[in-house]
């Protein structure tokens, strides 16, 4: 039986993702096909094809999907289906409408770990 597992990405206070300025971001290791869902503590949506997955011990793993996903940046929220406790490249998200919707279903990309700019 597939388990279902949602996650809200966190909605920032500020300037809708799509004004905002992408913070720079400096690889800090080889990219990876999937993230643990028990490490996840907090997700930044920053535009419509990124992503910042923050980690336990606050490791920083940005997604850049391969292509935009209309309204991820407007709505700064997601939700995904997994099976096996890990989020991988090879899944997909749905964009959370803030009407209670679902918008565009969109894939992921590789995890890269990354150190933001500050």
């Amino acid at each position: 039986m597939r388990r279902l597992l949602f996650a809200l990405a966190a909605i920032a206070a500020t300037a809708p993702a799509a004004a905002r300025d992408v913070p720079a971001a400096t690889p800090t290791g080889e990219p990876v096909n999937c993230i643990r869902l028990s490490e996840i503590r907090q997700t930044h949506v920053r535009s419509d094809q990124v992503i910042d997955f923050e980690l336990s011990g606050k490791r920083m793993y940005r997604n850049t999907l391969p292509g935009a996903c209309p309204s991820l940046g407007f709505e700064e929220r997601f939700a995904y289906s997994v099976s096996n406790g890990e989020l991988c490249s090879v899944e997909t998200i749905t964009v959370l409408q803030s009407t209670g919707g679902r918008g565009a279903r969109c894939g992921l990309g590789k995890f890269q770990p990354v150190a933001l700019a500050k």
